[in-house]
C-alpha cells in the first residue's frame, strides 16, 4: 500500500538536506540568461557529466536548451546578493553582476567558487521539472572561498572541523570507488 506524500510534508524534510548554490547561465543570442539553482549535482565521470533540475515553469530554461551550452557557476559565501537576484523572475539579471564568457560562450560571472561549462547531453521528465544532463567541456580553477550553502530555508555556512585522524583516508579510499565519485 502507498500512502500520499505531501508537499509542504516533502519540502520540509529535503529541506535538511544541505545544498550548495549555482548559477546556470548561456547566451540567448547576444544576451545572458540565467537563474539560481541548488537541484546541481555530478552526475559521472567517464564522460564527465552533470545535471540539474529547472522547473517546468521556468521561463529561463526553455532559453538555455535552445542555446545548447551552459556555465554552472558555483557560489561563494558572500554571493547571497547574486544568489538573490538570479533567483528572482524579471529585471535584468547581468545588470549588477560582473561576467565574462567561458569557453562556450556562456557566462563566467565574477567571483565564484567554480565554474563548469557544459553542452545539452539530453533532456528528461522528472515531474514538475525537467532532468538536464550536461556534458562537461572545460572547468575553472577553484578559489579558496567558502561555498554558499542552503539548508532548512536559508543560507548557510561550513565550519572546518578539527582533523580526525584517519577518517578522511577511509573515505577517499573506500574500496567500493565506484560508489562514490
Amino acid at each position: 500500500m502507498t500512502t500520499a506524500v505531501e508537499a509542504t510534508t516533502f519540502r520540509r524534510a529535503l529541506g535538511h538536506f544541505c545544498t550548495g548554490v549555482t548559477v546556470i547561465a548561456a547566451m540567448a543570442g547576444d544576451e545572458p540568461v540565467g537563474f539560481a539553482c541548488q537541484s546541481f549535482a555530478a552526475l559521472s565521470l567517464e564522460p564527465p557529466l552533470v545535471l540539474f533540475c529547472p522547473g517546468k515553469s521556468s521561463r529561463t530554461w526553455p532559453a538555455i536548451e535552445a542555446a545548447g551550452q551552459f556555465c554552472v557557476n558555483v557560489l561563494a559565501h558572500p554571493q547571497r546578493d547574486v544568489s538573490a537576484v538570479f533567483g528572482r523572475a524579471g529585471a535584468d539579471k547581468f545588470a549588477s553582476v560582473g561576467w565574462t564568457p567561458g569557453p562556450s560562450g556562456a557566462p563566467i560571472l565574477d567571483g565564484v567558487l567554480s565554474w563548469i561549462d557544459c553542452s545539452v547531453e539530453s533532456v528528461l521528465d522528472g515531474g514538475d521539472h525537467w532532468i538536464v544532463v550536461g556534458r562537461v567541456i572545460a572547468l575553472g580553477e577553484h578559489d579558496a572561498q567558502r561555498p554558499l550553502l542552503f539548508y532548512r530555508g536559508a543560507y548557510t555556512v561550513t565550519e572546518p572541523a578539527e582533523p580526525t585522524p584517519g577518517i578522511l583516508d577511509n573515505l577517499i579510499t573506500w574500496s567500493r570507488h565506484d560508489d562514490w565519485f
